[in-house]
């Protein structure tokens, strides 16, 4: 019996052999996940958004999602003054049921994001150097501020389970923690102060039977180690050239489920086909198993990398060449080219 898109995805994560490389390519039409919504405050003031956290985002002339430059905290000792989002609310999950049922008619795999699950949102509210001195120098203060925001997560994650129960299948969050060189902080710090609340976080979604994935830019090659070591069961690795695809999958193939796609940095601007092409052919060789560990995602935003329509049809091709190799099955057929 064939197995359906859940199925896959839940066989790749947990190496239990999909029958095919699970995709998430939703600008083709292929996707074996489906994005289960919340609402949430946000508003604009003055042509600037400003989330329900009390950050103001600006943007610079080029595409992109822009960053937090208000920060409401002055620095860490205001963290009383950070108000939480009251994620008990009903009308903030008023959308999920039609898109439960969406996804429930093709049985596919289920997920709930968290945007700044934690060390971003520490210094999206308070600054970033203050952050990163604040956690040597301020230590009370910077537990306040991530245990406030921990237990507002903690709280977003018990009410989705409440309210969905088995029928969701995941939470997906950010938390970036690389230049391209290396993480901001040591790994001692990062395990004495993030591994132990993330642990946490990562624990109530265990409970409720989710997955738990995360998404961190940068070269993040010993990060990745913490992750395994809270419970991060997929982490999404969009430049893996940065990260050295050979050390990655010595390191940790096997042991963690990565979505990945052809470098965004490197390679995919470059609409070089040789290129998109051996990415694809060096993660397959690197990070995958035929019984499972990696799933193709997109990167949404082709504008703000610079990669066009052609570049990502040349990658969806490739990685759909690597799926017949390894799991004797090619991706599904793209039904919505990009124009």
């Amino acid at each position: 019996m064939s197995q359906s898109p859940r199925e896959i995805v839940q066989a790749a994560i947990h190496f239990d052999g999909p029958e095919r490389l699970p995709v998430r390519m939703a600008c083709f039409g292929c996707d074996d996940t489906a994005w289960i919504p919340w609402k949430n405050r946000d508003r604009w003031e003055n042509g600037l958004k400003v989330d329900e956290w009390g950050c103001r985002w600006e943007q610079t002339e080029l595409a992109n999602m822009g960053q937090p430059k208000g920060h409401p905290l002055a620095d860490l000792s205001c963290h009383d003054r950070a108000i939480a989002p009251d994620y008990s609310e009903d009308w903030r999950y008023e959308d999920a049921e039609e898109a439960l049922r969406a996804a429930e008619k093709e049985d596919r795999y289920t997920q709930v994001g968290i945007f700044m699950v934690l060390f971003e949102r520490m210094h999206s509210l308070a600054g970033f150097e203050n952050v990163l001195m604040g956690l040597l120098a301020d230590r009370q203060n910077a537990e306040a501020l991530a245990d406030k925001i921990l237990a507002a997560h903690v709280c977003l994650v018990r009410n989705c389970q409440e309210r969905f129960g088995p029928r969701l299948h995941s939470f997906s969050m950010t938390d970036d923690w690389g230049t391209q060189e290396a993480a901001f902080i040591s790994m001692e710090l990062w395990r004495d102060f993030f591994l132990p609340r993330y642990r946490r976080l990562f624990d109530a979604m265990h409970e409720g039977g989710q997955d738990v994935w995360v998404h961190s830019c940068g070269k993040i090659n010993e990060v990745i180690r913490g992750f395994i070591d809270a419970g991060v069961d997929v982490v999404n690795l969009q430049q893996p050239r940065a990260l050295g695809i050979e050390e990655i999958g010595r390191r940790y193939r096997g042991k963690i489920t990565f979505e990945s796609l052809s470098d965004i940095q490197a390679t995919l601007p470059t609409d070089d086909a040789a290129r998109i092409e051996g990415d694809a052919r060096a993660l397959a060789e690197h990070w995958m198993t035929r019984q499972g560990g990696f799933v193709f995602s997109d990167y949404g935003d082709g504008e703000a990398i610079g990669a066009g329509p052609a570049a990502k049809l040349t990658m969806y091709r490739a990685f759909s060449e690597v799926s017949l190799d390894l799991y004797g099955q090619p991706l599904p057929e793209p039904t919505a080219p990009m124009g």
